[in-house]
């Protein structure tokens, strides 16, 4: 905006000394006239080469005019190479051609596991759907318990994580997939593609990466988790929450019947991969959530900063 205004006033005050100054007027007509004439003579010159060129390009000018077509080899070549450099420098960067290769030089299972097929995430789902999600699954756990008040329950769906998730402030929760791990998401992207593709179940990314503050928000409920900060494989983009999306809504309740055998599908199916699936724990079941163990992993502050860094390098 300071350029424009500058260049308005600059054009204001150069039109205002032609309009008062005769002097400056009759030099700039004279200046002008004078490099008329060296206008055309050069413009004739250059169109004269221009005719010697096209006629040297004759195949009965080769012996006489061998010179000049020697340009035209250098003007093709010019061109050939400016095309090359424009279109290096003006091709987009595919993430997923960069993921792939990421994939092919530190994780060769994987890759040979996806054979060469890159997946895409899906888009980010609605957070209102969450939301309602939420309290649905709140609403039916009320009438659960209410229902074996008194009971002696050994359902080993007791300890759900969502109340969790109800309590706590939803801004914090990363429902993005760019800070996950390429050696994770894509084991992660195959299990989705498997349980829609077999079993008819659509996946919905409930949490990937989270912040150590919300993991020791999360930490204070020993029903949820008992992992703090920098001891999930949340912090490292390794570990993901997730539900289903069934007409249009998500769930999330495993005292849902159609979403608990979903939940048993979603385990074998990403075990099969390489993942360890949280419903096989024996303290607290979640049966939303997955992992990748990587080997050698260490669970520092360093390690976090490292690999998701690793991550969005890759996005980007």
């Amino acid at each position: 905006m300071i350029f424009l205004i500058f260049f308005c006033f600059t054009c204001l005050a150069i039109g205002l000394a032609f309009l008062m100054s005769y002097e400056l007027r009759s030099r700039s007509k004279d200046f002008v006239l004078s490099l008329l004439p060296q206008g055309r003579k050069q413009l004739n010159q250059v169109r004269q080469f221009a005719q010697t060129m096209n006629q040297a390009a004759a195949p009965e000018k080769l012996q006489s005019h061998w010179h000049l077509q020697q340009w035209w080899i250098v003007i093709a070549g010019f061109f050939l190479f400016a095309s090359i450099l424009v279109f290096a420098f003006t091709r987009p960067i595919s993430s997923t051609r960069i993921e792939a290769e990421y994939l092919k030089k530190t994780d060769p299972q994987i890759y040979a596991l996806l054979n060469g097929e890159i997946l895409s995430p899906p888009p980010e789902v609605d957070e209102s759907l969450i939301e309602a999600a939420i309290v649905e699954a709140t609403q039916l756990e009320q009438q659960y318990s209410s229902q074996n008040s008194g009971a002696i329950n050994s359902s080993p769906i007791d300890n759900t994580s969502f109340d969790g998730r109800a309590i706590l402030d939803t801004s914090l929760v990363d429902r993005k997939w760019s800070k996950m791990n390429p050696r994770y998401k894509q084991r992660l992207l195959m299990v989705f593609k498997i349980m829609k593709e077999q079993y008819g179940y659509e996946l919905v990314l409930l949490e990937g990466y989270r912040s150590p503050t919300r993991q020791n928000m999360l930490a204070g409920n020993p029903n949820t988790t008992r992992a703090k900060g920098y001891q999930s494989y949340h912090q490292f983009g390794l570990a993901a929450d997730v539900a289903f999306k069934r007409n249009g809504k998500v769930v999330i309740s495993e005292r849902d019947p159609w979403a608990m055998q979903g939940y048993r599908l979603y385990g074998q199916v990403a075990e099969s991969v390489g993942l360890t699936w949280g419903g096989r724990w024996k303290s607290i079941q979640d049966y939303g959530h997955t992992e990748f163990r990587m080997p050698g992993l260490r669970k520092t502050q360093e390690m976090a900063e490292k690999l998701i860094a690793e991550s969005l390098n890759d996005i980007n």
